[in-house]
């Protein structure tokens, strides 16, 4: 986004998502001015479950944006393999929205059939959401995966037996815990196939 009319590609898809507002005046189209009308949908699909579940929403829980991942490797969308920058950018949207395994497979299907091979970039791109989509169930707010080590940071109260960190920390001599609330392993990952195999291997040894 650092081209001449950027700016203006991204006020389209604004202006396309939440609408014109008003002419003359300040106010934004809509009664979701506050969050938008991407995150107000998330948030209220998100109440709905928790009604249909029999449970209460926690309306005053911050939301769960999902798992942030860092595999210290470009892990984007090319300008050399989709072109369109309005395209990229629902492309991005319509990855990040997939919940499941099997939907982010349909998205790799499609992405071969309309633009060919993947570049490592993509590739990159679509191992880092099969690993938000995998650490979800733990909990994981947060995964670094460096050339040397793995952090996992956890939200507040995770979904997870807590004795089953504190076995792997006694019986793996590279487990370690950084906080109350963080997990280190040490490993050797010189690449990023390296780096997913590693974080992959530990997302199986918490399950």
């Amino acid at each position: 986004m650092e081209e001449l009319g950027s700016g203006f590609y991204l006020a389209m898809q604004d202006l396309e998502i939440r609408g014109a507002g008003e002419v003359l005046g300040e106010s934004q189209s809509g009664e979701m001015q506050e969050v938008g009308f991407a995150l107000y949908a998330e948030m209220l699909n998100s109440a709905v479950k928790s009604l249909k579940a029999g449970k209460e929403p926690e309306l005053s829980a911050t939301f769960n944006l999902g798992t942030e991942i860092n595999l210290h490797a470009p892990a984007l969308l090319p300008e050399g393999y989709c072109a369109d920058i309005h395209e990229r950018l629902v492309l991005y949207k319509r990855l990040a929205n997939c919940d499941t395994l099997e939907a982010l497979e349909g998205m790799h299907e499609e992405l071969i059939d309309r633009f060919g091979l993947p570049p490592e970039p993509v590739k990159c791109l679509l191992e880092t959401h099969r690993l938000r989509i995998s650490s979800k169930a733990f909990g994981i707010a947060r995964i670094d995966a460096g050339t040397e080590t793995v952090v996992l940071q956890f939200i507040p109260n995770p979904p997870i037996d807590s004795s089953k960190i504190i076995r792997l920390v006694q019986s793996r001599k590279n487990f370690k815990l950084s906080g109350p609330d963080r997990l280190r392993i040490e490993a050797r990952m010189p690449d990023i196939a390296a780096r997913i195999a590693q974080v992959g291997s530990i997302l199986k040894d918490l399950a």
